[in-house]
């Protein structure tokens, strides 16, 4: 669907005239006035149990809301001010999220449809996401159904006492809705304002409340569609930055040819003068000209590789992948008797999703290809690969590479709930199973089966054909590297093309089982427990497509590109926990109360031992306007299947060698083991770097490389206050200083932290890096180099959170309500090898963290880069007046630099030359929604505009970014977008 924005006018008022039509076929009930209140219904009070809530964060029931846990909650009415279908988007936008993020504006890296949640910047693995205090297999919030949301809590500190592992940067706890009564149906559809990125989406949710019980159910469907990089004037081309400026670069696999002359070799039936190509072309690497003949080596068939040369992947690239997701939900219980209940709790989401990159890519260095020199398409007499020389191309007659992902998420939780009473103290259990299952079918199309390009020896034929006895086919002799748009090359190429499908599904299943209550009274009041149990079990199985399974030893496979390897494995995790809630004082002058909170989690992990964590929180209010709160917990993570057994191919990017100019080293030496094969006579520089490509390396899990790892573990502190002033009535604000300390990261050792850490002595990391034995190319990295797994250095971060709400006095012109939520980041330390040879230590605060550069190492997840900024904030401004209501949401980043003084550990070469520093601005968004309640039908519209002033993503520069010239995971990259909602209730 497209349309302007005169259809998207038409388009909301045939929505409106739906609604009507809806709301005269289902009935005239009326709208509450508020315009996101929904229809649930009260609970039958069966106990005083119910008038208690466990907030996220702790285990332990209370009346009190505002606990020991500095949760920041994001209610339903503030979901659907947003416009967002899907949670990841919304989630995203907090200020507690730094560092990095996966969302479906990532197209390489990302691609997937998900959106992962990193809090405090220290990444998805690190932050623990439930749905309803129990685990998500998936972590992927997008794969829960936003309409089965009534609020999301967001705890960003430490809680593996707790939760167990994983709770390290913090929890997201999404509460389901319950106890609804009666129908909804809801349609929302979007655009940009450049007339692309269409969305749409409908939901109907259902439910029925009585004494004995409530069922709810829903289903949704919603579809977003892609956008090309080039529909967008910073993102459809290539711009790199030099000293000199700026400059439309692009890729040096290029289908013109990346070719290095083979210096003074001379061949007179080719073209090749006595004197050499080297002198002839007054370069060394050449490219054939527009029209020319690449059989006859010449000035006027070649000429000299210039950027003008490179590939420009950037317009064939996505800033927004598409998706298009169905799913449901339900949840009930049913009252087996007064003190026990069943209950379920379920969710369902079936999403697909691709990403397009560029053509494949086609070389020696890249794929492994190795040209004979008596090859018949030769025309340089010289053996290109495997030791010869360099050789790149792009295979574009093939088309795009592409990868359809079709996932499944099923997760349900179920059992038993109850209440009973001893010594006349209320007691509460709960018994149960959360099943997650995962299963992910992934097709991979615009490969070539390069196996199949044959670039043996071979000669003409009289029929003007190549010939060779190796050839499996005619077709697949006639394959021209040198040209690869000729007519033979192109129907080789289609002759090899692939399609390759690979599979990979998940399991985790937890028991658990729980108890709480009040133990005994004290003079301040009961003292409450909380004891259970939990058993997990975790399992993961990927099965590649045969032409995608990695050879560990070459660093590639049949089809050269998205190389994989099977990964099977699993592990059990047991917990036992315990918390207690002690008044400690409480009527005193100064101390209003005084509540102490101290936990425990024994976890019991197979293969990798066990781990006891302990928390302690404070409560102390002086009087009844001030909270003064402090938490200290123990934090741990087990290491994930995947970081154990993964074995696939990357793509990183470098920015220093450090055998660049390398001129010898005692034997055994870390630089002479870190420069193995390199030339001691000062000439050596890494081709990688002059040419800003990316290298081709192996990623190995812990298990496959041979690198031992162990859980990570550290501490979370929080310290902060609540003050709710009885002299504002509606005015709330909240301060918390944080501070979180990790050791033993679990992490891949990129490409440049395997070369710098190696030559600084830390020589176990030598043993990865793989170079080029001898010949023109001696030296130079070769694609069986490996990035392992395993516990690299050590991480610590702190910072201030404050957020202020007031709710303004009701005025004739309608009720006001105003806040921030701020984020300040004090410091973000990376440690990359403390207490060994080699340690460096990166401050990375306020700084922007380039693809592939050694600091990048701090970035958690795949998104490409990594941003620290000093600032993140949101700022809000909502009204209403009877049936109407207004929302004015404002997102600021503030300014960052990237790069440092020359030999500086900051030094990230940004526009390719040592001692650069790029400074860059603040960001703000503004997001606007209007919306009205038409009681009389039972309906109500939105209508919304996004990035309101079309605020453009800063420019990071090619050379420095992996997506987009810029950062997807923090920025906009769609600009001003207008959406629409209807919803009808009956």
């Amino acid at each position: 669907m497209k349309f302007g924005e005169n259809k998207l006018c038409t388009s909301v008022r045939l929505a409106l005239s739906l609604g009507v039509l809806a709301a005269s076929t289902y009935g005239t009930a009326a709208f509450a006035q508020d315009a996101q209140t929904t229809s649930e219904a009260p609970a039958p009070t069966k106990s005083k149990t119910l008038e208690t809530v466990t907030v996220t964060g702790s285990l332990i029931r209370r009346v009190d809301v505002e606990t020991s846990s500095p949760v920041v909650t994001i209610d339903r009415a503030q979901i659907q001010a947003t416009g967002k279908q899907t949670l990841g988007d919304l989630v995203q936008q907090l200020p507690a999220m730094t560092g990095g993020n996966v969302n479906p504006q990532v197209n390489n890296g990302g691609g997937t449809g998900g959106s992962s949640i990193n809090l405090r910047g220290l990444g998805s693995k690190r932050t623990l996401i439930l749905v309803d205090g129990q685990r998500l297999l998936s972590k992927d919030p997008n794969a829960i159904p936003a309409d089965a949301i009534e609020r999301i809590e967001v705890l960003p500190t430490g809680a593996s006492a707790t939760y167990g592992s994983d709770a390290i940067g913090g929890v997201v706890n999404f509460i389901l809705r319950k106890n609804y009564q009666g129908a909804t149906f809801s349609a929302n559809v979007g655009q940009s304002d450049r007339n692309d990125g269409d969305q749409s989406g409908y939901t109907f949710t259902f439910g029925q409340t009585s004494d004995k019980g409530s069922i709810m159910a829903g289903l949704n469907y919603n579809k977003q569609d892609g956008v090309l990089a080039a529909n967008r004037a910073f993102s459809k081309n290539v711009i790199s930055l030099s000293t000199s400026g700026p400059f439309f670069g692009g890729s040096s696999s290029s289908p013109v040819g990346r070719i290095q002359l083979p210096g003074t070799l001379a061949n007179p039936a080719k073209g090749i003068a006595a004197s050499g190509l080297a002198g002839e072309f007054g370069c060394t690497q050449v490219a054939l000209s527009p029209g020319g003949n690449s059989q006859v080596v010449n000035t006027t068939n070649y000429h000299c590789f210039t950027h003008a040369d490179r590939y420009n992947y950037a317009a064939v690239n996505l800033i927004m992948t598409p998706q298009e997701r169905t799913g449901g939900f339900i949840n009930g219980d049913y009252h087996l008797g007064d003190h026990v209940t069943a209950y379920v709790d379920a969710i369902y989401q079936k999403t697909s999703s691709n990403f397009q990159l560029a053509p494949a890519v086609y070389g020696t260095a890249s794929t492994g290809a190795v040209i004979a020199k008596d090859n018949a398409f030769n025309p340089f007499g010289v053996q290109f690969g495997s030791g010869g020389n360099l050789f790149a191309s792009r295979l574009t007659s093939n088309g795009f590479r592409q990868a359809f992902t079709g996932r499944n998420d099923a997760q349900i939780n179920t059992g038993f709930r109850g209440d009973f009473t001893v010594w006349d103290k209320n007691w509460n259990w709960d018994a149960g199973i959360n099943y997650g299952h995962e299963s992910i079918v992934t097709t991979t199309a615009g490969l070539v089966d390069q196996s199949k390009l044959y670039t043996g020896s071979s000669t003409i034929g009289a029929d003007g054909l190549a010939t060779s006895p190796n050839c499996v086919s005619v077709v697949q002799c006639q394959f021209n590297p040198f040209d690869i748009n000729t007519p033979g090359s192109v129907a080789a190429i289609k002759a090899a093309d692939v399609v390759a499908p690979s599979n990979s599904y998940s399991i985790e299943k937890t028991w658990h089982a729980g108890i709480n209550g009040e133990v005994f009274t004290l003079p301040a009041g009961g003292v409450q427990l909380a004891v259970g149990a939990e058993y997990r079990t975790e399992y993961e199985h990927t099965v590649p497509a045969p032409q995608l399974v990695i050879d560990p030893t070459t660093g590639s496979c049949t089809l050269g590109s998205q190389c994989l390897s099977a990964v099977q494995g699993g592990y059990n995790t047991k917990d036992i926990y315990a918390e207690t809630f002690i008044p400690v004082l409480a009527g005193l002058p100064g101390v209003q109360s005084l509540n102490l909170t101290i936990g425990s989690r024994y976890s019991k992990i197979q293969t990798f031992g066990s781990t006891n964590n302990f928390k302690f929180a404070l409560e102390w209010k002086p009087f009844d306007d001030l909270l003064l709160r402090g938490t200290m917990e123990d934090v741990f993570r087990a290491p994930s299947i995947s970081e154990l057994y993964f074995s696939g191919s990357d793509a990183p990017l470098i920015h220093s060698d450090p055998c660049t100019g390398y001129t010898g080293a005692p034997a055994g030496s870390p630089l002479a083991l870190a420069c193995k094969n390199v030339p001691t006579d000062g000439s050596f520089q890494n081709e990688l770097i002059v040419n800003n490509n990316q290298a081709t390396t192996v990623v190995q899990g812990s298990r496959v490389a041979g690198f031992p790892v162990k859980p990570e573990h550290g501490k979370s502190y929080d310290f902060g206050f609540v003050y709710s002033p009885s002299y504002v009535p509606g005015l709330s604000t909240t301060f918390d200083v944080w501070r979180v300390n990790l050791n033993d990261t679990i992490t891949t050792v990129g490409l440049q932290s395997l070369l710098n850490l190696c030559a600084a002595g830390s020589t176990q990391y030598c043993q990865y890096i793989q170079r080029q034995a001898g010949g023109t190319n001696a030296g130079q990295l070769l694609a069986s180099t490996v990035e392992p797994t395993g516990n690299l250095g050590s991480l610590s971060s702190s910072g201030i959170d404050w957020s202020a709400n007031y709710k303004l006095p009701q005025f004739s012109f309608g009720q006001f309500n105003v806040g921030v939520n701020a984020t300040y980041l004090k410091y973000y330390t990376q440690e990359t090898a403390p207490g060994v040879a080699g340690n460096v230590t990166y401050q990375n605060a306020g700084r922007f963290l380039p693809y592939g550069s050694a600091q990048s190492a701090a970035c958690p997840d795949n998104a490409g880069v990594c941003l620290f900024p000093r600032w993140r904030a949101q700022g809000y401004v909502d009204w209403q007046q009877g049936g109407w209501s207004a929302q004015w949401r404002m997102r600021w980043i503030s300014g960052f630099s990237n790069g440092g003084a020359a030999g500086s550990i900051y030094d990230t070469f940004p526009d390719g030359q040592s001692g650069t520093i790029l400074h860059y601005g603040s960001t703000m968004y503004n997001d606007v929604s209007l919306g009205y309640n038409i009681a009389p039908i039972n309906t109500r519209v939105d209508f919304g505009v996004n990035n309101l002033f079309d605020k453009q993503p800063p420019l990071l520069y090619g050379n420095n970014t992996l997506n987009a010239n810029t950062d997807p995971s923090d920025f906009d990259l769609m600009g001003r977008y207008f959406w629409a909602r209807v919803t009808v209730k009956f």
